[in-house]
């Protein structure tokens, strides 16, 4: 990147399933100064999940303080639970020259788009619908109605594909993250 470029706002999303984390934790291990952003989310910790490192776990009344405070960059209801990324820290990453990356649902994108138009919209596709299928069930940490509610879900987010600027299928994490490093200019 030029030295008086800024970096500027990438947002990686897609299906849930489609390796959006597992993409972006080997990136991160290649490149740790790309900053991914935290959300905050009413969802309880799975297995292994800590507070303030993969999610800010909020209840309720703290998230509806959040959005009515406007503290939020974006937000979104999926799953039953909501899900949002604080605006604060986005803005001063970027101030700063840091590539800011954030990983994010079809919702959230669509009002990422709309609040900084100059932000980078990438999509991660599955290699194939069964694919997606496969990844889904073979999680084993959900039960079989939240699982149908992400496949129904998944439907309507690979149908918003176009609305992207560009789009990676990840057939493989090492080939997408040196993609998506590409994109960013990090690389």
């Amino acid at each position: 990147m030029p030295p008086d470029a800024r970096p500027r706002l990438t947002v990686l999303s897609g299906p849930s399933g489609v390796g959006k984390s597992t993409v972006v934790a080997h990136m991160r291990k290649e490149h740790p100064e790309v900053w991914l952003s935290v959300s905050a989310t009413t969802r309880k910790p799975r297995p292994g999940e800590q507070h303030g490192v993969h999610y800010f776990f909020v209840t309720d009344d703290e998230m509806d303080k959040l959005i009515a405070n406007g503290e939020l960059l974006e937000w979104a209801e999926f799953a039953g639970n909501r899900y949002g990324t604080p605006r604060g820290a986005v803005q001063d990453r970027l101030e700063k020259g840091e590539p800011v990356l954030l990983e994010i649902d079809l919702q959230g994108a669509r009002q990422v788009r709309e609040s900084m138009s100059d932000a980078q919209l990438v999509f991660l596709a599955p290699p194939s619908w069964e694919e997606l299928v496969r990844r889904l069930t073979g999680r084993g940490t959900e039960p079989p109605e939240v699982i149908e509610r992400r496949l129904d879900a998944a439907k309507t987010e690979l149908a918003a594909e176009p609305e992207f600027d560009e789009t990676l299928v990840n057939t493989s994490v090492e080939d997408v993250a040196r993609e998506l490093l590409a994109l960013m200019d990090v690389v």
